[in-house]
This record gives C-alpha cells, structure tokens and sequence, in this order.
C-alpha cells in the first residue's frame, strides 16, 4: 500500500482495483435530492448596467436565460493559442460562460463575442495575437449597425500596472519575487469610445495595459484566475467600457468546474490537476503569469475522470505547469502524509514543502477508475519523479510508460543560469534509473537554443546530451526573453539571432537523427494503437498514438476481434488496435493492423 494510504481510506477515496461505483454529480441546472427547489433567478448585474446605460432608474425585468438555454443567447466564439492548459482554460471559460446564458458557435460571423485565449511563453506566440487582433478589428468595423456590437477579449497571461506588492503571503522564494506580479489589482474598468476585443490566459494577464490601449482593440482583459468573473467583465464591456480583472489567486484551481470538452465525441481528454509554478527557472515567465503552485483537491479530480469515463473518453491526460509536484491540502489529515524525497542530485529555490497528498497517490487512484482508460502526464520537472511514482508506472498497464524529462541544456554552466537545480550529471543519472525502473519507457524532452551566455562549447554539450539519451519525441526553440524573468533583470541576451537559429537548427538535426535510429528499434515489434480517427494524408489510413505517444499510421481493414467474440469490423476512433511495425521515421510509425482488442487483454498477453 501506497504511503498516505490511510489518509485516503479516511477521506472516501481509496478504492480497490477495478471498482465500479461511480460518483453522483450535479450538473447545470441540477440540484442534489432532497435539497428542495431553488428559487427563480432575479435580475443580475448585467441588468443594472444595461439599464444605466439607457438611461433607466433601475432594472429590466426579464429575467436572464436559465443555464444551458440558447433562445435569443449572445453567441460566443473561442480562439485558442499556445499550450494544452490554455485549451483547458477555454474548456473551464465555457463551461463558466455556458451556465451564464451563452451559446457556442464555430462561425466568427455569428459570434457577438470573440474570446482569444493566449499564450505569453515565447514572444512568437504573442505576435500571432497581435496580427488576429487586427484582422478582428476590421471585422468589427464591418458589423451591420442593426446587430449588437462585437465585444472581443483576451483570457490568460499579461503585464501589469506597477503597485505595491502585497504585504502577505510572501512567495516561498522570497518577497523580492514579487516585482513580476506588480499590478495584480483585480478588476476594473476604463471608459473609452465605441467596443473593441476581448482576451484571456497568460499574455493577457501580463500585457493588461498595452492590450487596453493599443489602438482600442479589446473590450475585456481576464488572466487565468479571472474566469468566473467573465460574465461580469462581459456586461461592463456591453456598456459601453472597457474592462479588466488580471488578479492573481493563492488558492483558484476552479476545482468546482467540470470543463465543457471542446472537442465533442474525442476519445481523449485533458484534466488539469494544478495551477502555476514555485520553480522560478530563471528564463521562464510562467510564475508571474500564472502564480504560484497551488493544486486541485484530489476528489474533485476523481470525478471529472470518472465523468470522462462514462463519456467513453480512452486516455486521460493529467495536466499541470509542474503536474509530478501535485501537493493536496484540501483535507486536515493529509497535512500529516509523510513528503517524497527529490530526484538524487536535485535541488528547488525554496524550501521542502511538508503534508499533502502527493502525485504518487493521485495517480494510484485515477489508475484504478477504468482499466481501460489510458493514463498521461505532462509537464513535470525532473526534480519529482521518486521510486513510488516510477514503480506505479511500471505496475499498472494503463499508465503510460512514457514520461517528460526536460532538460533545457545539456551543460551545467548553463543549467546553473536556468536556474534548473542540477547539473548533466544529476540529468544522466536520472535517465538511468528511469529506464532500469521503466524497461522500453519512451523518453521526451524539451531544450532551448541560445539562452543567455551560451558558447559553443555548452551548445555542443547539448548536442551531446541529446545523442546520448536519444529522446523519442522532443521539442526546441530558440531562447526568447520575456520581461519579468530572472534572466530579464539579471543576465543579458547576448547570443546573436543568427547564431541561434543555427543551433536551433542543428539542435533539431541531432534530435530527428536519433528519434529515428530509437524508433526504427521498433520495427517487427507489435504496438499497441489508440485509434484517434482517419490519417490527414490518406482517407484509407487510420492513425493513433502507440503507449509512447509516437504517433502511427496503419490502412483501414477489415479487422478481427482478438477475443474472437465479435464479427470482423473496422476500427473505430477510441478502439485499440495491435499493428506490427513495418517502418519508421523520426516522428511517425507505420504498420499493419493484426486486430482490435482491448488495454487489459494486451497487457495480458506480455
């Protein structure tokens, strides 16, 4: 038994393999048994300021529309940039705008409101914001008078107006780690002449005032911690002003909200499990557009899984900026849980966290829901993998044996900048052990190209590091600064453009050159494949994601059923299929399918 066990048991939520309860749940407009009927919903805010802005004393008396009715409802259209946590921010901002009246719509025409949910991480991915932003503003200018005007907003991560940093709680790496946060005032509005966007997530958080200002292009600003104050934000704009609420939260984890899968009828899903970031990697913006860690009580991730299951959804991935530091305080006996050491040769910028129910547990409990549903991670820090978390994946056949170790750089010199907290190493020896706890465990990893002071003496350590490791799936971009950071205020970018790109560039050779010798070991080997739906480059092919999360292509046939209990059928998206692979690139396995069978008939047949 898992350490913390107890504490589990003592909470409701440890559960013998294979359990088949299931929790009750109230959805919108549902209320528990025995509750008694709620009472009609009366005018809101909205209604004030509509009525203030036509001139009347008090409030229209029709009432709101009842969550979920689309009658008459100001349709709204969600934009998505960046990372999976902003796809599960738009997920979270519709289910939100969902109860309050709104319908969906995909058609940018019919939207009266258009929400842009950004990213601030790398500077490319703010100028795509930028160059939609003007496109939209002419489609504003173009709106028929007779229509409401179009409200356009930005959800998520942007500058902030200097304040004074508050007096408490201080961060756990000091006060002075507040300069990044100045400006975290929560909401407020600014008059201004005629409507314009609205945006969200991280680049809205961080850029709150150029955003307002810039040419009038946005209606409504909301950081990643504002989205229940969306509908709110909305009436201010419709208005006629303009509106923000960029506060960051202690304790937000939208815990309550069951997110509105974006993508209906997926047989895949993301569950966010925690919010921000205590790390403080001296490159990365995150901590100041997203704030500090704070993490999702582990009931509540129980239910939304176990509610993805009974939708049929086939693999889950739990999602964090820091997943593997997951730490749950929601319960007083699980501040006694005993505290997993760090990965040998790891270190943080703050102190050890004491209690808590760790990954290792929540895992071990979101494994048991359905053994047919397959379990992911992403994005943890090397610092957080210990033995119980590996051996967890080693023994259930539903989590996949596939895990993230972003390195960013393969020389100490550079590392100890990044502020990462251990050297190559420390980096190498965890490698190590993971792959003699994890036999044919699929490695991935991130790197950056050109961060500040780099030589080519440290590039090339990288380039070293990754032929070495010879990562399965990677991902690499050349060093971009943002404002706020340690690197920002501390070190200088002086690592010429061209010069990046061409360690970039090599960076990337290097990479496909080795993913392809690792992946061509597979070849004659029969994968396990997820069916996700028809390939993009052939109508005859199918394609899905072996356990490795390497994606793999195989032609639509008639297949047997490896129970031999069913007819010969095709495969369906969400069914798992056992293909052989008969070739493979750095980035895509081919093969032919053999039959359709199931997660826990392939497990036990190895």
């Amino acid at each position: 038994m898992l350490p913390g066990a107890r504490a589990l048991r003592a909470a409701g939520l440890l559960r013998p393999p294979g359990a088949a309860a299931r929790r009750a749940y109230c959805g919108p407009g549902q209320r528990p048994a025995g509750r008694g009927v709620a009472l009609p919903a009366g005018p809101d805010l909205r209604h004030f300021l509509r009525a203030a802005a036509a001139g009347q004393p008090g409030p229209s008396l029709e009432l709101p529309p009842e969550p979920g009715s689309t009658a008459g409802a100001p349709k709204v259209y969600l934009e998505t940039y960046g990372c999976q946590m902003n796809v599960n921010d738009t997920e979270i901002a519709w289910a939100i705008l969902q109860k309050n009246g709104y319908a969906r719509t995909k058609e940018l025409d019919e939207a009266d409101v258009i929400l842009l949910v950004t990213c601030s991480v790398r500077e490319k991915a703010e100028q795509a914001i930028w160059n939609r932003l003007q496109h939209l503003k002419s489609l504003k200018a173009r709106r028929p008078q007779a229509r409401a005007p179009l409200r356009i907003g930005i959800l998520g991560t942007a500058a902030l107006r200097p304040l004074d940093p508050p007096a408490a709680p201080a961060f756990p790496w000091g006060e002075s780690s507040w300069e990044g946060l100045r400006g975290s005032n929560g909401g407020w509005a600014l008059p201004h002449q005629g409507p314009s966007p609205l945006l969200a997530g991280c680049m809205a958080e961080r850029l709150k005032e150029e955003i307002l200002q810039r040419e009038k292009l946005v209606d409504v600003v909301a950081g990643p911690d504002a989205y229940r104050d969306l509908p709110r934000l909305l009436a201010v704009a419709e208005s006629g002003q303009q509106a923000a609420n960029v506060l960051l939260s202690l304790d937000e984890t939208y815990a309550d909200i069951l997110p509105v899968q974006t993508s209906a009828g997926g047989r895949t899903a993301f569950v966010s499990i925690m919010r921000g970031c205590d790390n403080m990697c001296s490159y990365c913006i995150v901590p100041f557009t997203r704030g500090r860690e704070r993490s999702r009580p582990i009931a509540s991730i129980l239910q939304e899984v176990r509610m993805l299951s009974d939708q049929g959804v086939k693999e889950v991935t739990l999602l964090g900026q820091n997943v593997n530091s997951f730490r749950d305080l929601s319960e007083v006996q699980f501040q006694s849980v005993a505290a997993p050491g760090l990965s040998r040769g790891f270190s943080t910028v703050y102190k050890a966290k004491s209690g808590g129910l760790r990954f290792a547990h929540l895992l071990d409990q979101v494994s048991r829901i359905d053994p047919e549903m397959r379990i992911r991670f992403t994005s943890p820090h090397p610092k957080d993998f210990p033995d119980e978390v590996l051996q967890l994946i080693q023994e259930r056949h539903n989590i996949c044996k596939q895990l993230h170790l972003p390195a960013q750089s393969g020389s100490t010199r550079v590392l100890e900048a990044m502020r990462r907290g251990y050297t190559r190493e420390a980096y190498l020896e965890l490698v190590h052990h993971v792959r003699d706890s994890i036999p044919g465990v699929s490695l991935s990893s991130d790197f950056i190209a050109g961060f500040c002071g780099e030589t080519e003496e440290d590039h090339q350590q990288t380039v070293s590091l990754l032929r070495e490791v010879r990562y399965n799936i990677g991902f690499l971009f050349a060093y971009s600064m943002r404002q706020k950071t340690r690197a920002h205020h501390r070190l200088q970018d002086d690592v010429p453009t061209d010069v990046k790109k061409r360690r970039l560039e090599q960076l990337i050779a290097t990479f496909r050159e080795e993913a392809a010798r690792a992946n061509a070991a597979l070849v004659g080997q029969a994968q396990l494949v997820l069916v996700e739906g028809p390939s993009k480059r052939s109508a005859s092919e199918l394609c899905g994601r072996n356990d490795g999360n390497i994606k793999v292509i195989f032609p639509d046939a008639e297949l047997e059923d490896a129970a031999e209990c069913g007819a010969p059928g095709r495969a369906q998206p969400g069914d798992y299929v056992m293909v052989k692979v008969t070739s493979a690139s750095s980035q895509t396995l081919q093969g032919v399918p053999l039959c359709r069978t199931t997660l826990s008939r392939a497990a036990a047949s190895h």
